[in-house]
């Protein structure tokens, strides 16, 4: 199952993109599939072609995981009532 997320990498702007699956504290570096920027558009430091970078830790500030839609679907919405 694919998680979306947001990677925030030093001096550059953050990039959204999915990754596999979490990466593990022994990991050395994080894998993302479909890289780019908040507003859609291509990230500018990549090819056109490139729809995989691996990121190494040292260069990753934080990662913030998006809400998968299965979540949004399962809880749906509630109403208090009065």
């Amino acid at each position: 199952m694919s998680v979306s997320a947001i990677v925030h990498i030093f001096n550059e702007d953050p990039i959204v993109c999915e990754l596999d699956e979490l990466p593990s504290p022994e990991s050395q570096a994080v894998i993302v599939h479909h890289p780019r920027r908040r507003d859609g558009k291509e990230v500018e430091f990549l090819d056109e072609e490139v729809a995989t970078i691996i990121i190494p830790w040292h260069r990753i500030l934080f990662i913030q995981v998006l809400p998968s839609t299965e979540l949004e679907d399962v809880i749906g919405f509630v109403r208090e009532e009065r």
